[in-house]
Formats: structure tokens, sequence, C-alpha cells
């Protein structure tokens, strides 16, 4: 079985910055990629960045030179740094491994920021 535990919401003004973290535990191997979404109120959830075994990244056009996905290997863990934030970024973020086929999903963490 795999968790994954999502840290680092909260409430920011516009401008600020947050970090957020997943934590990956339980029978991990073979990862193919780690990724942050998110799901604002009355919208679909959409790919925030992603991040490879190999290191490669991807990022939403929204949130490209804002917003850096990181890795330790080692500790399983993802980070999602956000800068410049606005108030557009306000929603649930997911976090999800994919891993032999499967993709698992994180609870959420919610990050809100103020205008």
């Amino acid at each position: 079985q795999v968790r994954l535990v999502e840290s680092g919401g909260g409430l920011v003004q516009a401008g600020g910055s947050l970090r957020l973290s997943c934590a990956a535990s339980g029978s991990i191997f073979s990862i193919t990629y780690m990724a942050w979404h998110r799901q604002a109120p009355g919208k679909q959830r959409e790919l925030v960045a992603l991040i490879t075994s190999g290191g490669s990244t991807n990022y939403a056009d929204s949130v490209k030179g804002r917003f850096t996905i990181s890795r330790d290997n080692a500790k399983n863990t993802v980070y999602l740094q956000m800068n410049s934030l606005n108030p557009e970024d306000t929603a649930v973020y997911y976090c999800a491994l994919r891993m032999s086929g499967s993709e698992y999903w994180g609870q959420g963490t919610q990050v809100t920021i103020s205008s």
C-alpha cells in the first residue's frame, strides 16, 4: 500500500510564497513520476507540475516561472515551491505518484491566496 501525505498549505497574501511537501511511504519502487495537481472551486482538477524519475519537469503554462517542482529521491518526497502567488492559485493541491502502471493520490492541502 502506498500513502501520500501533503503538507505546507495555508493562507498567504498575493505576492507571497508557499512550499508544499508530499511524502510517499509504503511499497515504493520504480516511480515513473511524481506530480502536483490542483482543483479550484467549481473547476476541474488540473496538472500543475510533474517531475519524472529522471528529473525532467513539466509545468502548466499558468505557473511557469513562478512554481518549481523538486524531488528528494532518498526520502520519496516531492516539493512544490510556489512564488508570486495570486488569488487564481487558490485551490486544493494534490500530490500524485505514478508507479508500476498505477497512480496514487494524497488527500490534498488547501492553498488560499488573499488579494
